[in-house]
């Protein structure tokens, strides 16, 4: 009897040498290291050879490895054709996405919603953080589609917004200004503090947190100024105080990984026109 390669365990073995760690290759099949190792051993079990050498903490193929690696590609690429074709643009999930917080009210409740009634039968991965952390899982193949901030000049861009000041206006005229902001990296954090220091103008960080939420509670509750764009509070205008520096703009941009499923594609051309309009 022939030995069947079940493509769940190709998809991790490739994944492992596309991602360059066992780490890394669990985020992006979505199991935990401890079943992706078993998966390893089952694989290396039906072709009776091992796959993997340890060179310090670096996973090396074998030469048996090196071979499968390229049947692998193969097999998965036929795979992921042939599901394409029958299905016939229907969705074939998971679907993977990124976005920055600022986006994530107006898309998990609209866009990702309206996919989900479009195609009741799939999954939404969806992921919540900064920009370079969504850019690195992109580029790692561990996200599908990202939407995040870039600088303005930006080739993605999909749409240029204004940063502005918000926060209680009396703030704005104390001899140290009191900043809250996000943790590093945050573009918005470094465009407030070096429009600061260009104007000569003393400040300190009265509030620090990883979450949008906090920082949103923190700066209607007085404790210090911020620097974003006008999705952080829709309901408010930015400060025009003189005393303010002014800051520069930014791009909102969207990221999509390549060779994309044609509802998967659909989706990103959908969360481009929301960015749009945002």
């Amino acid at each position: 009897m022939p030995v069947n390669l079940p493509t769940t365990l190709l998809r991790s073995f490739v994944a492992i040498v596309d991602t360059g760690s066992m780490l890394n290759a669990a985020e992006q099949v979505f199991v935990t290291q401890s079943a992706l190792s078993l998966q390893i051993k089952r694989l290396e079990e039906l072709v009776q050879q091992a796959l993997f050498t340890r060179e310090g903490r670096r996973l090396v193929l074998t030469p048996a490895g090196e071979v499968l690696l390229d049947y692998a590609r193969r097999v998965l690429s036929l795979h992921d054709e042939a599901v394409a074709a029958v299905s016939a643009g229907h969705f074939a999930g998971p679907v993977r996405v990124g976005m920055v917080q600022d986006f994530a009210d107006t898309l998990l409740t609209g866009l990702l919603a309206r996919f989900s009634e479009l195609h009741p039968d799939s999954q939404i991965y969806a992921r919540v953080a900064g920009t370079a952390e969504l850019q690195t899982m992109l580029d790692r193949g561990q996200l599908d589609i990202i939407l995040g901030y870039a600088a303005a000049d930006d080739p993605a861009a999909i749409r240029i917004a204004p940063m502005g000041w918000y926060g209680e206006a009396d703030l704005a005229d104390q001899g140290v200004i009191p900043l809250a902001v996000l943790e590093k990296p945050c573009r918005f954090r470094e465009a407030a503090i070096a429009g600061l220091d260009a104007a000569g103008r003393s400040w300190r960080i009265a509030v620090e947190t990883p979450n949008l939420s906090t920082l949103r509670a923190a700066v209607e509750a007085g404790l210090g100024l911020t620097c974003r764009t006008h999705l952080f509070l829709p309901d408010a205008e930015s400060l025009s105080a003189p005393s303010l520096p002014p800051l520069p703009k930014v791009a909102c941009i969207v990221g999509k990984a390549g060779g994309l499923g044609q509802a998967t594609a659909r989706l990103a051309e959908l969360a481009t026109e929301v960015v749009r309009q945002l």
